[in-house]
């Protein structure tokens, strides 16, 4: 037998963002190796397919790439529908180039199933727009993290270059993040928030400057952290009270319910 194998984003978490088509093959799946980031609500989807935990959590331990790869190939010539299950979308920051790499020299057939990434639902929980017609027309996803014997990360030049800028993973690194931006010539009232949970019930946001962003960022627990840098923040809902002025004063915190988040007149 010979299947395929289909890199499927399971977006950022609400079942309801799930595509049709990833829905779909998750009923159909005979195997789903799923990341660390899905939720029980998704996989279960996939009634009673054979489930293959092989999360990937920075600074926690991880199953290697070269075993997931081979796990991929392993499968695919024994089911017919394989999944590979990816938070987010199976493009950004998923490591699919590495798999679908070692499908195709394995002779594998394999399909991508895009997802609804990080970036685009905090900014929808936020209500606030990435880009904004006149001054905000570009925008920059990255992470400040590399591979080891990876080529060095130039992250600094890409969130500069941007008028608004997503960090991912950057949660652990707020310190040094917003250190290296402000020594680069950011300045310390640029507006930022962080999404921990983006599209669950449970999602929070944290809202400042960049200055204050280690403060910010320690006040998150253990979910996934969106970090959005950029004047278009300055008017959500959440921090349209703050003049640029209040550089310097506390950073603000609010739960959000879902779909909208509460202003601090709320």
């Amino acid at each position: 037998m010979s299947g395929t194998v289909f890199l499927v984003g399971a977006g950022p978490g609400a079942v309801d963002l799930l595509t049709l088509r990833a829905a779909r093959l998750l009923e159909r799946a005979d195997i789903v190796f799923y990341d660390a980031l899905v939720p029980d609500a998704i996989l279960s989807l996939s009634g009673n397919s054979l489930k293959v935990k092989v999360g990937k959590r920075s600074g926690r331990h991880s199953t290697a790439q070269n075993f997931i790869n081979k796990q991929l190939a392993d499968a695919a010539r024994k089911y017919r529908v394989v999944v590979r299950l990816k938070g987010g979308d199976p493009m950004l920051f998923g490591r699919a180039h590495e798999e679908i790499s070692w499908l195709k020299k394995q002779r594998i057939r394999f399909e991508v199933v895009p997802g609804i990434t990080a970036a685009l639902a905090a900014s929808a929980d936020l209500g606030t727009s990435l880009t904004r017609r006149g001054s905000a027309r570009s925008v920059a996803f990255l992470t400040t993290r590399t591979a080891p014997g990876g080529r060095p990360n130039e992250w600094i030049k890409a969130a500069l270059a941007a008028d608004t800028a997503v960090i991912y993973m950057g949660a652990g690194e707020a310190r040094p993040i917003a250190q290296a931006l402000l020594a680069a010539g950011k300045p310390p009232a640029t507006p930022v928030a962080l999404v921990e949970n983006a599209s669950l019930p449970d999602v929070r946001a944290a809202t400042g400057t960049l200055e204050q962003l280690p403060a910010l960022a320690a006040r998150c627990g253990s979910g996934p952290v969106a970090i959005l840098l950029g004047e278009v923040v300055r008017d959500s809902a959440i921090i349209a009270a703050w003049p640029s002025a209040q550089s310097s004063s506390s950073p603000t915190v609010r739960a959000t319910r879902t779909g909208r988040v509460r202003s601090s007149s709320s």
